[in-house]
């Protein structure tokens, strides 16, 4: 009778260990991973990025491969892998691939890709986009595009750690998340346009993508301010993700977000001229953040030391929080639109 009651007491006790354990991972609320978002981490890792130690990051390039190795070594640092299914941090670009439209002689290059796995619906998977190459070296000046996009390359890095982080500690996204580095977005998307045809996750199971194509500096439209960003996309397809991106802003961040750019019928047409655009074109919905063309938009002096780094962690922080929710809500984004 005694081991009997031992035993139910034992049971007893598993159970009610697993009730707090479930209890725990409840993520409602991200406000303490935001403050793994560091305004000293993503300067740091944008002074090496954007370095003329890396050569412009041309695509296919000696430098753009060296940056690749130096994002990597951040994932590695933070605790996070390549994808389950990869084996290693790579998607090889064959030339033959990035000539194929235009032959501009680019030689092969890389996607680089991290993942942190899902705890409830693994096999549902958000993609965080930004593009890592730029235009290189031009008549022996090299052009570091610290915010084109190596804004978007940190932000990426840094939101990384903030979800490993809250993973180590019990709670982890319920659905899976790829950090998708794209190559050859500067001649043509080819990048993010491999990885939607090649895709290590189906494309039925991808429920978004959040992209960030340069957040680290302000327009002549926004001369008086930096707390502001464009949001183009997110209502295209669904209105699920446009009311997302408005409400987690509302709550956690309260950026100015400006939809001007989002206009169908605005002649810059810039929702077509990021990588999300690869992925929106197969129904996925996407949103896309961005400061605005300025002075030195794919000119030499786009370095960072004119980044202003408040906005850029106050844009990365707003790009985390939508992603946590993304990641944690009940159900996907549902596409309403065409």
């Amino acid at each position: 009778m005694k081991k009997i009651i031992l035993l139910l007491l034992i049971g007893s006790a598993f159970s009610c260990k697993n009730m707090q354990s479930a209890a725990s991972k409840d993520n409602s609320d991200p406000s303490k991973y935001i403050k793994a978002i560091k305004e000293k981490d993503l300067k740091e890792m944008l002074y090496v990025i954007a370095s003329d130690e890396m050569e412009g990051r041309e695509t296919g390039s000696k430098g753009q491969k060296k940056a690749g190795v130096y994002m990597i070594e951040q994932y590695k640092k933070n605790g996070v892998s390549f994808p389950k299914g990869a084996t290693d941090f790579y998607q090889h670009i064959p030339a033959a691939f990035l000539n194929a439209r235009r032959n501009e002689n680019l030689p092969d290059s890389e996607n680089i890709w991290a993942y942190i796995e899902g705890s409830e619906k693994p096999d549902e998977v958000l993609v965080i986009s930004a593009h890592y190459d730029h235009v290189g070296i031009k008549n022996g000046d090299v052009y570091n595009g610290a915010d084109d996009d190596g804004s978007g390359t940190v932000a990426l890095i840094e939101m990384a750690k903030a979800f490993a982080k809250a993973k180590k500690n019990g709670h982890g996204p319920k659905r899976s998340i790829l950090f998708l580095h794209v190559t050859g977005e500067e001649h043509g998307l080819h990048g993010s346009r491999y990885y939607s045809e090649n895709p290590l996750f189906p494309i039925a199971n991808t429920i978004a993508d959040i992209n960030i194509d340069m957040i680290g500096r302000r327009d002549v439209e926004h001369a008086k301010t930096n707390n502001y960003v464009y949001v183009i996309g997110a209502d295209r397809l669904s209105t699920d993700l446009h009311n997302i991106v408005v409400a987690q802003n509302e709550k956690y961040t309260k950026v100015d977000l400006d939809f001007k750019f989002n206009d169908p019928k605005d002649p810059n047409h810039f929702y077509e001229r990021s990588d999300h655009y690869n992925f929106a074109k197969l129904g996925i919905p996407a949103v896309f953040f961005f400061n605005g063309v300025h002075e030195d938009y794919h000119g030499k002096g786009d370095e960072p030391e004119k980044i202003e780094y408040d906005a850029l962690t106050k844009r990365t922080k707003l790009a985390f929080v939508i992603a946590w929710d993304l990641a944690n809500r009940e159900n996907r984004p549902v596409v309403d639109k065409k």
